[in-house]
């Protein structure tokens, strides 16, 4: 079952049920989430999509309380495997079936994802799976580079990117669902770290492409971003215990940040983020999780 959220992006939902509508894996099911769009999404998709299961979410509880009501009702409709997608995304139409032959070559892997390239650069590779660094900082491997089949088998990863996540129903029902706590923002990773370390592989599969839009080369983060990124590492390095070492350098490079925004003047353009970084500190501190309140 794939589930899909959409939030007043009628386009690009319709144009990425039209690659799914291409796939070439048989009996799969597509449930898209509605987060009170007014641009007519609703109706766009069911006149479009008739076996497309649209519901409608009545509150806003971020990428991963949103995710999370498809996703238990995936599992409740007898899924066995739950594709958590962007609603900004273009699939091959073989993607399903190479993610799922990766899944199902072993029963140890728990979780699958694809080959990420950018929309507007189709040879080039936005993400080949995630790593965590040794503070435990998240990165895409590969991103920007081109393809060159440097990646020529399926391998274990420590996360896969959120916007295309193939996970084993089994997992879902040992480790449960996203945790609503981090709202937007490292609840991928902190899933894919919650089943590796209840004995889940993480796989990438190369074979199975995607596009997307979203996080393109010139991306630039708002202040949001930066507010999410920073409470939701720490909530993560709370969740999984990270050693003291890593909590005083993650602190440590936190500060330091703080203070070269706020005293060079090279970076007086970063003082929103600076504000946005300090809150989030103070948030995770104070327990305040969900949605940021200015």
């Amino acid at each position: 079952m794939t589930v899909i959220l959409n939030t007043n992006r009628r386009d690009d939902t319709l144009a990425c049920l039209a690659s799914l509508a291409e796939s070439t894996y048989a009996n799969h099911g597509i449930m898209v989430l509605d987060n009170a769009s007014t641009d007519g999404s609703a109706a766009a998709i069911a006149a479009a999509y008739p076996d497309v299961q649209i519901i409608p979410l009545t509150a806003n509880l971020g990428y991963a309380g949103n995710n999370n009501v498809g996703i238990v009702e995936a599992v409740a409709q007898g899924a066995e495997w739950v594709l958590v997608l962007n609603e900004d995304t273009i699939l091959a139409p073989d993607c399903l079936v190479e993610m799922v032959r990766v899944g199902e070559s072993d029963p140890d892997i728990g979780i699958v994802g694809p080959m990420v390239y950018h929309h507007n650069e189709p040879a080039v590779i936005q993400s080949a799976g995630g790593a965590l660094g040794p503070h435990w900082e998240s990165r895409h491997i590969a991103q920007n580079e081109p393809d060159a089949g440097q990646f020529p088998q399926p391998r274990a990863v420590d996360w896969i990117s959120g916007c295309a996540i193939l996970v084993r129903t089994a997992v879902i029902e040992q480790i449960g669902p996203l945790d609503e706590r981090f709202f937007y923002y490292w609840e991928e990773t902190e899933w894919c770290l919650r089943a590796g370390r209840a004995g889940w592989q993480i796989f990438h599969a190369p074979a199975a492409k995607l596009w997307h839009k979203g996080v393109q080369r010139d991306y630039r983060p708002g202040p949001n971003v930066t507010y999410y990124s920073t409470r939701n590492r720490f909530l993560m390095m709370s969740k999984h215990h990270a050693p003291l070492k890593i909590w005083l350098a993650v602190w440590l490079q936190t500060i330091r940040t703080m203070t070269s925004w706020t005293v060079k003047p090279q970076w007086r353009e970063m003082r929103a983020h600076r504000d946005a970084m300090w809150q989030g500190a103070l948030d995770f501190l104070r327990r305040r999780w969900g949605m940021r309140v200015a």
